[in-house]
């Protein structure tokens, strides 16, 4: 299998950067996947689980947004965060969820949609995370 470029960025760490076979994209039009050859795009990512594959090993990311950029040869994902599910504290986390739910009556008009979006978001990588099928 043909490999490419992947470079996963967050603001405060080099992620990841390195050859891969796949790359699997939480878009907000959809998830996408990536591989050698790839037309050129830029996407939005929404919050969800980001899959990396590389000689055949999975690594799995998560991913609170952001934009991924692929060119002729390369995949860029500039993440507003990026944690890998081995780092990721599932109780802080779960905790954020609770956080969000509790804030959820502070907000109106489209403000509120857009909180409800994140959290269902949120909502849906617990929901991955808790899964066993997270090969």
């Amino acid at each position: 299998m043909a490999t490419f470029h992947f470079d996963l960025v967050s603001p405060e760490k080099l992620a990841f950067a390195g050859e891969v076979d796949q790359v699997d994209v939480p878009g907000w039009e959809g998830d996408f996947g990536v591989l050698a050859g790839h037309a050129p795009l830029v996407a939005a990512m929404r919050p969800g689980i980001l899959t990396i594959i590389a000689g055949g090993q999975r690594q799995k990311v998560i991913v609170l947004g952001g934009l991924a950029e692929v060119s002729a040869d390369r995949l860029t994902v500039l993440a507003d965060v990026a944690t890998s599910i081995e780092e990721l504290d599932r109780a802080q986390f779960a905790e954020t969820i609770a956080e969000m739910e509790e804030g959820l009556k502070e907000h109106r008009g489209d403000e509120l949609d857009q909180a409800i979006e994140r959290l269902d978001h949120f909502k849906s990588i617990q929901q991955q995370l808790n899964t066993t099928a997270m090969h």
